[in-house]
Protein backbone atom coordinates (compact mmCIF):
# COMPACT_ATOMS: atom_id res chain seq x y z
CA UNK A 1 0.00 0.00 0.00
CA UNK A 2 1.11 3.17 -0.94
CA UNK A 3 1.77 5.48 2.41
CA UNK A 4 2.46 8.58 0.66
CA UNK A 5 -1.47 8.65 -0.66
CA UNK A 6 -3.80 10.83 1.64
CA UNK A 7 -6.52 8.37 0.13
CA UNK A 8 -6.48 4.74 1.15
CA UNK A 9 -9.70 2.20 0.69
CA UNK A 10 -9.63 -0.53 3.41
CA UNK A 11 -11.63 -3.54 2.79
CA UNK A 12 -14.44 -4.24 0.10
CA UNK A 13 -17.14 -1.52 -0.34
CA UNK A 14 -19.75 -4.94 -1.15
CA UNK A 15 -19.03 -5.65 2.76
CA UNK A 16 -20.29 -2.61 3.89
CA UNK A 17 -23.87 -3.15 2.48
CA UNK A 18 -25.40 -0.39 4.36
CA UNK A 19 -23.82 1.82 2.20
CA UNK A 20 -25.19 0.68 -0.93
CA UNK A 21 -27.94 2.20 -2.69
CA UNK A 22 -30.44 -0.47 -3.12
CA UNK A 23 -31.31 -1.33 -7.06
CA UNK A 24 -34.48 0.21 -8.30
CA UNK A 25 -36.92 -1.52 -9.87
CA UNK A 26 -38.08 1.03 -12.13
CA UNK A 27 -35.52 3.97 -13.47
CA UNK A 28 -36.32 7.48 -11.81
CA UNK A 29 -33.74 9.63 -13.28
CA UNK A 30 -32.57 10.53 -16.63
CA UNK A 31 -29.35 8.38 -16.42
CA UNK A 32 -31.49 5.69 -14.98
CA UNK A 33 -33.92 5.97 -18.41
CA UNK A 34 -30.92 5.18 -21.13
CA UNK A 35 -29.28 2.79 -18.66
CA UNK A 36 -33.08 1.27 -19.40
CA UNK A 37 -32.79 1.98 -22.83
CA UNK A 38 -29.24 0.40 -23.24
CA UNK A 39 -30.16 -2.70 -21.63
CA UNK A 40 -32.93 -3.26 -23.67
CA UNK A 41 -30.83 -2.11 -26.94
CA UNK A 42 -28.51 -4.89 -25.60
CA UNK A 43 -30.94 -7.72 -25.17
CA UNK A 44 -31.62 -8.78 -29.09
CA UNK A 45 -33.38 -11.46 -28.13
CA UNK A 46 -36.01 -9.27 -25.92
CA UNK A 47 -37.11 -7.06 -29.23
CA UNK A 48 -36.08 -8.40 -32.34
CA UNK A 49 -38.94 -11.29 -32.83
CA UNK A 50 -41.14 -8.23 -32.62
CA UNK A 51 -40.17 -6.08 -34.77
CA UNK A 52 -42.31 -5.55 -38.09
CA UNK A 53 -41.92 -3.34 -41.26
CA UNK A 54 -44.92 -1.57 -42.73
CA UNK A 55 -44.71 0.33 -45.71
CA UNK A 56 -47.50 1.82 -45.58
CA UNK A 57 -47.60 3.57 -41.90
CA UNK A 58 -44.29 3.56 -39.19
CA UNK A 59 -44.95 0.06 -37.15
CA UNK A 60 -44.78 0.65 -33.65
CA UNK A 61 -45.30 -1.49 -30.43
CA UNK A 62 -45.61 -0.82 -26.75
CA UNK A 63 -42.61 -3.17 -25.51
CA UNK A 64 -43.20 -2.38 -21.63
CA UNK A 65 -44.99 0.08 -18.95
CA UNK A 66 -43.83 0.66 -15.87
CA UNK A 67 -44.85 3.45 -12.92
CA UNK A 68 -44.91 6.60 -14.73
CA UNK A 69 -43.01 5.49 -18.34
CA UNK A 70 -43.75 3.79 -21.60
CA UNK A 71 -41.40 2.08 -23.70
CA UNK A 72 -42.09 2.21 -27.25
CA UNK A 73 -40.46 0.06 -30.50
CA UNK A 74 -40.86 1.56 -33.83
CA UNK A 75 -39.32 0.18 -37.25
CA UNK A 76 -39.01 2.79 -40.28
CA UNK A 77 -38.35 2.02 -44.25
CA UNK A 78 -36.49 3.77 -45.86
CA UNK A 79 -38.44 7.40 -46.44
CA UNK A 80 -40.91 7.28 -43.39
CA UNK A 81 -40.25 9.79 -40.98
CA UNK A 82 -42.83 11.04 -38.03
CA UNK A 83 -43.20 14.92 -39.44
CA UNK A 84 -41.93 18.09 -36.68
CA UNK A 85 -43.89 17.22 -33.49
CA UNK A 86 -42.86 17.27 -30.12
CA UNK A 87 -44.29 14.88 -26.87
CA UNK A 88 -46.21 17.02 -24.80
CA UNK A 89 -45.18 17.07 -21.37
CA UNK A 90 -43.14 14.00 -21.53
CA UNK A 91 -39.64 14.14 -21.36
CA UNK A 92 -38.05 11.07 -23.83
CA UNK A 93 -34.77 8.74 -24.39
CA UNK A 94 -34.49 7.73 -28.30
CA UNK A 95 -32.27 4.88 -29.03
CA UNK A 96 -31.15 3.61 -32.50
CA UNK A 97 -31.50 0.15 -32.41
CA UNK A 98 -30.45 -0.81 -35.53
CA UNK A 99 -30.13 1.32 -39.48
CA UNK A 100 -29.54 4.88 -39.43
CA UNK A 101 -32.09 7.51 -38.79
CA UNK A 102 -31.84 11.59 -39.63
CA UNK A 103 -32.93 13.67 -36.77
CA UNK A 104 -34.24 17.32 -37.41
CA UNK A 105 -34.68 20.42 -35.23
CA UNK A 106 -34.79 23.97 -35.85
CA UNK A 107 -31.42 24.12 -34.62
CA UNK A 108 -29.40 20.91 -36.33
CA UNK A 109 -29.41 17.93 -38.08
CA UNK A 110 -27.95 14.96 -36.98
CA UNK A 111 -27.06 11.24 -38.22
CA UNK A 112 -27.89 8.95 -35.73
CA UNK A 113 -26.51 5.16 -36.30
CA UNK A 114 -26.86 2.41 -34.47
CA UNK A 115 -26.31 2.95 -30.70
CA UNK A 116 -27.23 6.74 -30.82
CA UNK A 117 -29.13 8.18 -27.85
CA UNK A 118 -31.12 11.39 -28.04
CA UNK A 119 -32.37 12.69 -24.50
CA UNK A 120 -34.75 15.26 -24.70
CA UNK A 121 -37.25 17.28 -22.51
CA UNK A 122 -40.55 18.00 -22.33
CA UNK A 123 -41.95 20.61 -25.45
CA UNK A 124 -38.49 19.45 -27.52
CA UNK A 125 -39.69 19.78 -31.08
CA UNK A 126 -38.06 17.28 -33.76
CA UNK A 127 -38.92 15.57 -36.66
CA UNK A 128 -37.09 11.72 -37.06
CA UNK A 129 -36.74 10.38 -40.63
CA UNK A 130 -35.00 6.86 -42.06
CA UNK A 131 -32.89 8.76 -45.16
CA UNK A 132 -30.57 5.81 -45.66
CA UNK A 133 -31.97 3.07 -48.25
CA UNK A 134 -31.83 0.39 -44.97
CA UNK A 135 -34.74 -0.23 -42.80
CA UNK A 136 -34.55 1.34 -38.82
CA UNK A 137 -35.08 -0.01 -35.55
CA UNK A 138 -35.31 2.48 -32.97
CA UNK A 139 -36.72 2.29 -29.18
CA UNK A 140 -38.51 5.22 -27.59
CA UNK A 141 -38.82 5.75 -23.81
CA UNK A 142 -41.43 8.81 -22.63
CA UNK A 143 -41.93 9.28 -18.84
CA UNK A 144 -44.47 10.28 -17.75
CA UNK A 145 -46.09 7.95 -20.56
CA UNK A 146 -47.27 10.01 -23.90
CA UNK A 147 -50.31 11.13 -23.75
CA UNK A 148 -50.01 13.85 -27.09
CA UNK A 149 -47.92 14.45 -29.64
CA UNK A 150 -48.35 17.40 -31.51
CA UNK A 151 -47.38 18.15 -34.85
CA UNK A 152 -45.89 21.19 -35.88
CA UNK A 153 -46.38 23.40 -39.17
CA UNK A 154 -43.00 24.36 -39.41
CA UNK A 155 -40.36 23.04 -41.26
CA UNK A 156 -37.16 21.72 -39.67
CA UNK A 157 -33.63 22.35 -40.72
CA UNK A 158 -33.16 21.32 -44.22
CA UNK A 159 -31.01 18.25 -44.75
CA UNK A 160 -28.72 20.63 -46.24
CA UNK A 161 -27.50 21.88 -42.66
CA UNK A 162 -24.35 20.21 -41.36
CA UNK A 163 -24.51 17.02 -39.50
CA UNK A 164 -23.53 17.35 -35.76
CA UNK A 165 -22.24 13.95 -34.66
CA UNK A 166 -25.06 12.52 -31.99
Amino acid sequence: MNSNSDLQIAGDILEVQHLLQPAREHPATVSEFVGLARTIAADRAQWEPLVRYDTTTRWYHRLRTGPGYEVWLLSWVPGQGSGLHDHGPSSGVLTVLEGRLTERTERATRALDSGAQRVFAPGYAHEVVNDSLEPAVSLHIYYPGLTEMPMHAAQCAPAAVDVVPA
